[in-house]
């Protein structure tokens, strides 16, 4: 394809071929996409046809929710750079709503990316059409009089499940960008030597819970606070992007998808969802981590209160750049007025880089530093991610850590146990991949071995001291007939030893998969593992001690209209119940597993997302029930103009413990959440925010000490619970930003 340096002609693409359900046949659906430049932008002209044009899901919904199977949408990636590694992405569905990304074919589509690009669209009696300009300011390649670069494109089409690309892009070879076409023609053009500014304002009232001292808790209440900062973009050599922010606001927007956190042995991930961290990402991404794998060396909600921050990356020739820099006041902000540790700040700053090898290789170096009041964590080391022929990849790390910490600024331990104080630690981290993707198959093989004195202050290591091996395998027969499209088995293995040789964790999954036509599956599961306690793990216990747990379950979902889409995961097996009464030590209960999920979409502009979670653990002596956790989440957007949404969210936890048999306490939450959002581009938006949470506490937060009136007991355990529900947080927030570019 070469569209001519006439920008007043448009090169037609045509013939898109299968990629999913039927790999390499035609497309059911025809598509004929136009492709055009003037001086300032890329434009691209979609015309989609539909044989049964009523079947088509279309959907007004908020920028990025571009998802299937809720709706059609077409796909754009462009390789500027011709390095078959990474590209951007850009999606628009029959309403016009688009959704961006950076792509890159060691960790998929990173839909944190946002830029500012035009698309508009159009259903008609056959079917859909959709333009998109893109200019060229909007993205990174290097100057020249003529530009080559990779491009493929996508259409999804709901109904059927099907993905047509042009050219084929074929699952019978791994990646996509080493199967692109190319874009030839496009003559003196220049992503230009941009700038952006994002001025923002921000005024806030708030209630809250002032616990940082615990023998005086107090409620917080400010009426009014204001705030203001300034994001910025500079652009140098064409690809490099410089980004700084100023007093940033890195409150999240939308509050975290609910997650069981009870009965857990080691930290709980919760993804980050703060924009100024997630954009461009992927340049300090655990490329080709391994799904089983327990380290992350980036992990930035430790950062939690920046004051500052800088980012540079970019691509020149063969070299991917990644640095970052940034403040945190949280250190300070969590203790006490009066404690000596009160305005302290820590110090980030981290550093990736690597240089492209070949055909889709690349080696490359790591680093994180921590420093806070002469005391440091510092991890780097090297990785390499080398291409095996068309179905398989590998992919290497090797890090170290180096820590300094005196007793006074000691963090905690993988196990979330205050650590002892130390004077110095130095520790490594090998990781290894092996990765086999085909039409029929996938395989995952991962190893890693992390020594009992590694850590990271920035990163996300719930474990130490382990060797992790584990595998995934599927191989599915493809009938693709008029009812069922697919079935095959399922494995996941997963073991763990110490560095004693001593197995920890030994855990067997297998599953046999359905999938059928409307996006239908099912998959009963099968499960059996053991895992071993030891004294260090659980003061108490005598010696290593070993619990066995099996079970089964199932797993069901689909989207058989575009009403409806769900998931439900019922799992009955046996647990570690380590939340035992005070001087027990864990025994083996018995435990019923539930996560339910259902978005609807009753109109074209109402989005209702629901989630059910049932944590039930029984004591496994005594059959009596420990805890039942109770999370019910209900989220609606209604989307009024692309620019214009409403979005509510209610959730409710309920945890019912019973104190004969487990250490817990009853603890019920409702949290109710506004948020009225005026959205024309990125970097251009007003937010108007309420969010309000009531818990089951006593007004005067604890008891107070014995003859006194101000203190309370130090003994007491902390917060305390009752019977009713009390409001605790409440917060009211109008936040106004505006980009200029240049």
């Amino acid at each position: 394809m070469a569209p001519s340096g006439d920008s007043t002609q448009l090169a037609k693409v045509t013939d898109f071929i299968q990629q999913q359900p039927s790999d390499g046949k035609p497309a059911t659906q025809r598509t004929d996409v136009y492709l055009g430049y003037d001086g300032a932008n890329l434009y691209a002209i979609w015309v989609c046809w539909d044989t049964d044009p009523h079947a088509i899901r279309a959907h007004l919904t908020r920028r990025e929710a571009v998802t299937p199977p809720d709706d059609d949408y077409i796909e754009l990636t462009l390789d500027t750079f011709r390095d078959r590694r990474h590209g951007f992405l850009f999606d628009v569905n029959p309403r016009g709503v688009q959704a961006d990304a950076l792509w890159s074919e060691d960790s998929g589509a990173d839909y944190s990316y946002d830029t500012v690009w035009d698309s508009r669209s159009q259903l008609t009696a056959k079917g859909y059409v959709i333009w998109m300009s893109i200019p060229f300011r909007s993205i990174r390649f290097h100057p020249a009089n003529e530009q080559l670069w990779g491009v493929t494109l996508m259409r999804y089409v709901a109904h059927n499940d099907e993905y047509d690309y042009w050219p084929r892009v074929s699952s019978r070879i791994s990646g996509r960008l080493n199967q692109e076409g190319f874009i030839a023609g496009v003559e003196n053009v220049s992503p230009s030597h941009n700038m952006q500014f994002n001025p923002y304002g921000y005024l806030s009232s708030l209630h809250s819970v002032d616990d940082r001292d615990p023998i005086q808790p107090r409620f917080d209440n400010r009426n009014v606070q204001g705030k203001i900062g300034l994001d910025s973009k500079f652009v140098f050599h064409d690809s490099l992007v410089l980004d700084t922010t100023i007093n940033p606001d890195f409150a999240q927007i939308e509050s975290d998808q609910p997650q069981n956190t009870v009965n857990q042995r080691f930290e709980v991930f919760f993804p980050e969802k703060r924009p100024f961290f997630l954009e461009n990402s992927n340049f300090f991404s655990d490329t080709n981590i391994g799904v089983y794998s327990l380290s992350r060396l980036l992990f930035t909600r430790r950062i939690v209160e920046p004051s500052f921050g800088a980012r540079l990356t970019g691509k020149q020739g063969p070299w991917n750049l990644g640095f970052f820099v940034a403040d945190d006041r949280s250190p300070g902000l969590t203790v006490p007025d009066h404690s000596p540790l009160s305005g302290t700040r820590a110090y980030f700053a981290v550093g990736r880089v690597s240089h492209d090898l070949g055909d889709q290789n690349s080696i490359g170096a790591i680093y994180v530093d921590r420093e806070y009041k002469g005391d440091f964590n510092r991890v780097g080391g090297l990785d390499a991610s080398f291409r095996l022929g068309k179905n398989w990849t590998s992919w290497y790390r090797g890090v170290v850590s180096s820590t300094l910490a005196s007793s006074s600024s000691a963090g905690t331990s993988a196990s979330g146990i205050a650590a002892p104080p130390v004077s110095y630690l130095f520790g490594q981290n090998h990781e290894a991949v092996l990765n086999g993707m085909g039409r029929r198959f996938s395989y995952e093989l991962m190893y890693q071995d992390i020594t009992s004195n590694f850590h990271t202050d920035a990163g996300f290591v719930p474990r130490t001291d382990i060797r992790n091996a584990a595998e995934y395998f599927h191989f599915y027969w493809r009938p693709e007939g008029k009812h069922l499209v697919f079935q095959g088995p399922e494995l996941n293995t997963h073991d763990i030893w110490d560095h004693n040789g001593v197995g920890l964790t030994h855990a067997y999954n297998f599953d046999w998969v359905f999938g059928y036509r409307r996006n239908v599956f099912f998959a009963p599961i099968v499960v059996t593992e053991t895992d071993v306690l030891r004294p260090n793990d659980f003061s108490g216990l005598p010696n290593n001690h070993k619990y066995v747990q099996n079970g089964g379950g199932l797993v069901v979902g689909g989207s058989p209209t575009r009403l409806i889409t769900w998931r439900t995961t019922i799992i009955r097996d046996g647990t570690v119940l380590i939340v035992v009464p005070n001087g027990q030590t864990p025994i083996t209960g018995n435990e019923t597993f539930i996560n339910h999920t259902m978005s609807i979409k009753p109109t074209r502009h109402l989005e209702i997302d629901n989630t059910y979670i049932l944590d039930r653990v029984l004591n496994g002596t005594a059959h009596r029930a420990s805890f039942n956790n109770h999370i019910i989440r209900s989220k609606g957007n209604y989307q009024f103009t692309r620019a214009l949404s409403l979005r509510a969210i209610v959730q409710y936890n309920d945890l019912l413990a019973n104190p004969t048999y487990s250490s817990l306490r009853t603890t019920r939450n409702l949290n109710f959440d506004f948020l009225m959002t005026y959205l024309i581009h990125p970097g251009t938006a007003v937010y108007v925010g309420y969010n309000s949470n009531l818990e089951n506490l006593i007004p005067g937060l604890c008891v107070p000490a014995p003859g006194s009136l101000v203190g309370c007991d130090p003994d007491g355990n902390g917060l305390v619970r009752s019977n009713r529900l009390i409001n605790d947080g409440r917060i009211f927030f109008v936040k106004v930003s505006y980009l200029f570019r240049r």
